[in-house]
Order: C-alpha cells, then structure tokens, then sequence
C-alpha cells in the first residue's frame, strides 16, 4: 500500500507548479500588444516561462535546438553503414575454434596409437578443413553453407547456432522494433504466428486501401495478436503509423548504406530466413505500408559520420528508431500552433531522448490552454481560442497589478474617507440618530436597543433614545474618458504596450474599485473612435498617418455630456496634432501640422473648458513643438502635464487619478 505524509504549507514545498493565473501573468503583455490570443499562446510555446517554483519550462525554440544537438550527437558517434562487420568477427571466431577442434581430434587420435581411427580421422579432418577453406567469401554464402556443416567442436557448434538464432530474431526486430520481444522466439510454432500476424496485417491493409470498412477485423486482429504489441495501439491507424515508421526506419538504414553493403545485408537476411512465405509477407507488409504513408522518408539516407566500432543490426535498428522518433517529435513541435497540438506527443519516449526536464516542459506547454479554458479564461469559438469576458477583466487586473507594483507602498491602499455623510452607498455600519442625520433607520439595531432597555415582551415600544441609523460614505462620482493615442509613431518609438497596458489597468481599478464612476475609452490615430473595454485587447495602433487630437477630443466631450459628476479626460500621446475633421466629415492630414489643424484642436479644447472638462495630458517622447502646444492646452485648460516615458506611464496616470479621486471626496466631505 501507498504510505503519503501531510505537513502545513510553508511556501517551500514543490507543488502548484503553474496554473492558469500564472499562465495568464505570462501572456498580459503579448495579449496587450497584439490582443490575438492565439498569437500570444505560440509566442509562450516558442520562448517558454518560469513556474511559480522559479523552475524553468523550457520553449519549444530551446527543445527543438536540444532535438537538434541530440540528432547531430547520434550521427557523429554511430557508424551504422556494415552491420554486419560484428557478425563477421564472431564467426571467424567460431571457425577458429571449429579449426582448433579439428585439430584436437587428430592428435588425440595419433596419441592413441589406433592406425584405424588415425586414417579415418585424417581423413575427415582433411574433408572439414577443405569444407571451411572452400566456404564463400561472403557472410550470407558462409552462413547458409555452414548451417549443413558436419561440426567437430561441440561449442563451436552451439555457439554457431546461437549466432544463426540471434541473427534471425534480430532481423525480424529490425523491421518490428516495438515487437523485438516477440520477435525474438523464433520457433517454428512462433514463427508461425508471426507469419499468420503479418499475413492478417497485410489483408487489413489492402481492405482498407480500398476504402472499405476495417473496424471489425482490427478488433479481431487485436484479440488474436495483441499480446504482440507491447503499445497497445487503439485504432488501426495507430497501429499501422507505428509499424511503418519502424519499417521505414529499416529502409533509411539500408539507404545509408553503399550499394555493396546493402547487397551484402540483403544476402544475409536471405540466408538467414530461409522461410520463403515470412520474408514475402514481410515485403509484401513493407510495400504495402510505402504506399500507405509515403511522407516517412523511405529512402532517405542518414549521413553518419562515426569512427568507432560499427553497431550490429538490432543496435543499428535502435539509432534509426531514435532518429526516426526525433523526425516525429521535430515534425510536431515544429507546426505546434497551439498548446493542444502537443497533447499528441509521446512523453515517456519524449524523456527517453530529449531527458525528463524537456518531457515535463513539454507536459506543461501541452496543459497551458486547457488550463485557461478550465479557469473560464478562454473558450474555443469557430475553431479558435478567444478570450472570455472574464478573461477581458483578468487582463486589466495583471495590467493593474503590474504598474501598481513598481509604486512605492505609501502610495497605494484603498484611500478610506473617513467623513460621514449622505452619499447612497451603505457601509453596513450604524450609529445612534443625531438631530440632522439623514433618517436610514436600521430596524434590527433600533427594535434590539428597545428590547434590551424595556426586556422582551409584546408589544415592544420604541423611544427616541432606541433609533439607530445606517452610516453611508460620502461619494463623489468621477467621469473619466481617456483617449488612447495610436498613430504609428507610437509602435515606432516602442510606446504602444505601455500606453495601452494603462488603458486596460484603469478600467480594471474603475470597475473593480469605484464601480460607480464612469470610464470611456477613445483611440485616435487617423480618426477617433470609442472604444469598449471588450474590444481594447485587440485594439492595435492605426496603419494610416495622422494625430487626430481635435476628433479624440469631440468624442470624448460628447460621451462626458450623458454623465454626471466630476468630468475629465485624460489623453495619452506621442505626437503634436497633425490631423482634424473637415466639416464634409473627410480627414485633413498634414506634416508638419497646419496652422488650421492646430486651430481646430484649440478651439475643441475650448469647448471642453466651457464645459467644465479637465484635460490632463500624458506626453512621451516630447519634441519642442508637442511640449509647446501641450503647455498652450494646459493654459487654456488649466488641466495638468506630465512629461513620462513608457517605464513610468502608469505611475503618473494611475496616481493622478487616485490623487484627484481623493481631492473629490475631500472637498465633498
């Protein structure tokens, strides 16, 4: 039985490696720049992150270059073009001891001074010493004329036997790696089974090659032969995949090979099985399988470059799989176009060639989008991944985490109001009624001060003394638009993500922490348009020229015109403006900026002025004319300027607002 032991978490144990929320973390600023989740997802699988445990989960980009070293590795150290050369040696060895036998015999037959068996075992000496010199000079023609060899040493014998065994059963392998075990027994019962196994395998190829139905000869072919198929394949498509790739892996050895090698490999196989009908299935099943999956690379030959020892054929066999294992897994990472993809990896073989860190990265990456979609993150539609609207809100909150964490602690918090007064919202506290407080009577607490004063009893009888009434904070409601500048020259000087990164932190803080105050979003390039915090992931910086500040401006005084409260815009901009609306609705365009530009843009500002507007503007990257004509909007306005850089956006657009938030409600108290 199992025996686990529980301690308190201490924040050291290893565990809750990476979930959803982290996943989400990683991809904020991808998602901000490009709003594409998808996009964001293949970027994450190509460059990989850090869990929570600040263990590395390695990209696809850093296991495909490790794939890459590995196969290159195999290649170097392997020489793989005679294996046949290991066979050669063990059987001079055996003819050598053949040899040493013969000559044992005739000297224990001339020390035993019988002139009979001196004449007969000269002669037959003389007979099995011309037999091996007379033997082929070929590995296959010695095999097949010594396997009728009148032996003389025993061991030389069994040990020749052994040699013709293994060489079989290695030969089958070599074509059904995932088989070798049941390969090995060569027998002629087994060899028999194997036969019949090859034969149906063939049939169901040939069924299905003509386009009828093999469900039902799998499941039988399955219960007849499964316990052959260590993979347990579940379709018969899985099982033919795997075989043919071993059998391919067999030819691309053999086109590694010289044309006299592979002669020479081909003589041995016959010589080896003699079986005339086994090796026609086992060509017939590889013919068949070439056709069924030509994209294998049957005939690719392997540049190997290694100078030791030459492998044997099962080992050979097992650096063509490893190779041919590296192919599939390249294959897969290379065209993973999102994590789902690499649910189709094998991780166990995965381990065994790339290690078990690349095999747990690889599990990983393959869980991020599930993990998403199990979180309520995202949702496949049409065949995509798009992002939920809870997905939308998580984003804000990163980006909102993440500005608010390079501010110094003093400056964040809540911001309580500590004055009492006759705003709507209930704090859920009361106190005893004063003359003038607004009369929120809290029934529970007045109907128990009444029964504690008078004890229980019907009817229960109130006094002025008994009256508690429900506090409310003082509220002021803020009104913001904030227009969002997304000329070119904003991607350009590498301002985009930080702007855009605010836009979604201040709608996370607004509808998160003040839900009663009002947030409008406006992106401006070219022209203006209002946006919705749905669409501001995907919002992108306009490919077509122009600052159009006094259209930006017209949007946002109109959408402040249906609201209440405190009203101010605050603008975000690289760029002086050099566009603005033509009265037939068509775009003015000009750089450098036309007085007439400028003049449409002031008079806009103006109008915003008059109606109680506050525009404060946040510049990056200012040029002398842009910091001229925002201190001219300033004036006018007498909203404020910040000079920022992307590092520092957020610190002054998320402070102003707080601090004003908190100007509001004190002049309110």
């Amino acid at each position: 039985m199992p025996r686990f032991s529980y301690s308190r978490w201490d924040g050291t144990q290893v565990g809750f490696d990476y979930g959803a929320d982290d996943a989400f973390r990683e991809l904020t600023d991808e998602l901000l720049y490009h709003g594409d989740l998808n996009q964001a997802l293949q970027r994450l699988l190509q460059r990989g992150f850090r869990d929570r445990n600040g263990q590395q989960v390695s990209g696809l980009r850093e296991m495909l270059e490790q794939l890459r070293r590995r196969r290159q590795e195999l290649l170097d150290d392997h020489d793989v073009s005679r294996p046949h050369e290991d066979v050669a040696r063990r059987l001079r060895e055996i003819l050598d001891q053949e040899r040493a036998g013969i000559d044992d015999l005739v000297s224990r037959a001339d020390e035993s001074g019988d002139r009979r068996r001196q004449e007969v075992t000269d002669e037959a000496a003389t007979e099995r010493r011309m037999q091996l010199e007379l033997l082929p000079r070929d590995l296959a023609g010695q095999l097949r004329e010594l396997q009728s060899y009148d032996w003389t040493s025993p061991e030389a014998a069994r040990r020749f036997e052994e040699l013709v065994e293994e060489l079989r059963s290695e030969m089958l392998s070599s074509y059904f790696n995932q088989m070798r075990e049941a390969m090995s027994d060569v027998s002629p019962e087994a060899l028999q089974r194997n036969k019949d196994m090859i034969n149906d395998l063939n049939r169901m190829l040939e069924e299905r090659a003509a386009g009828r139905d093999t469900d039902r000869l799998f499941e039988e072919f399955m219960d007849r032969y499964g316990d052959l198929f260590p993979g347990n394949p579940q379709t018969l498509d899985e099982l033919l995949e795997d075989l043919a790739r071993q059998m391919a892996a067999m030819s691309q050895l053999l086109a590694s090979m010289s044309p006299e090698q592979r002669a020479e490999l081909q003589a041995l196989s016959d010589a080896l099985l003699e079986d005339m009908d086994l090796r026609w299935q086992v060509e017939r099943l590889g013919a068949n399988l070439r056709g069924a999956f030509p994209q294998m690379g049957w005939d690719r030959g392997r540049p190997f470059q290694g100078q030791g020892d030459p492998l044997g054929l099962g080992q050979a066999a097992d650096v063509m799989n490893q190779l041919g294992d590296l192919d599939q897994l390249e294959a897969i990472m290379s065209g993973a176009n999102n994590p789902a993809t690499l649910a189709e990896i094998d991780t166990e073989r995965a381990a065994q060639l790339l290690g078990d860190d690349a095999a747990r990265s690889l599990e990983q990456l393959a869980r991020v989008a599930r993990q998403l979609q199990e979180a309520g993150l995202a949702e496949h539609r049409e065949g995509r991944l798009e992002l939920t609207p809870r997905g939308l809100r998580a984003i804000g909150r990163n980006a909102l985490d993440d500005l608010f964490s390079r501010l110094v602690k003093e400056r964040m918090g809540r911001h309580a109001v500590e004055a009492v007064g006759t705003g709507h919202e209930r704090t859920f506290e009361t106190k005893a009624y004063e003359w003038g407080d607004p009369f929120n009577l809290s029934i529970e607490r007045t109907v128990r001060n009444a029964v504690g004063r008078s004890g229980a009893g019907t009817p229960v009888r109130l006094s002025p003394d008994d009256f508690e009434v429900e506090r409310t904070e003082s509220l002021t409601r803020t009104s913001t638009v904030l227009l969002l500048d997304l000329s070119l020259s904003m991607e350009f000087r590498g301002n985009f993500l930080a702007a855009k990164k605010v836009a979604m932190a201040m709608h996370a803080l607004i509808s998160g922490r003040y839900p009663t105050d009002y947030l409008g979003l406006v992106g401006f390039g070219e022209r203006a348009q209002e946006l919705t915090p749905a669409q501001l992931p995907e919002v992108s910086w306009d490919y077509s020229y122009g600052t159009n500040m006094q259209h930006a401006l017209l949007l946002a005084r109109q959408m402040l015109a249906r609201q209440r409260g405190t009203k101010q815009v605050f603008m975000i901009t690289d760029g002086e403006p050099t566009a603005h609306l033509l009265p037939n609705g068509e775009v003015l365009f000009n750089y450098p900026p036309v007085r007439e530009t400028i003049d449409q843009t002031v008079a806009e500002v103006m109008r915003c002025t008059r109606e109680r507007i506050t525009i404060n503007t946040f510049v990056l990257d200012a040029t002398p004319d842009l910091r001229r004509f925002v201190e001219r909007l300033s004036e006018i306005n007498r909203g404020r300027v910040f000079f920022t850089t992307p590092e520092t956006l957020g610190d002054y657009v998320l402070v102003d607002f707080l601090d004003q938030k908190r100007a509001h409600r004190r002049r309110s108290a």
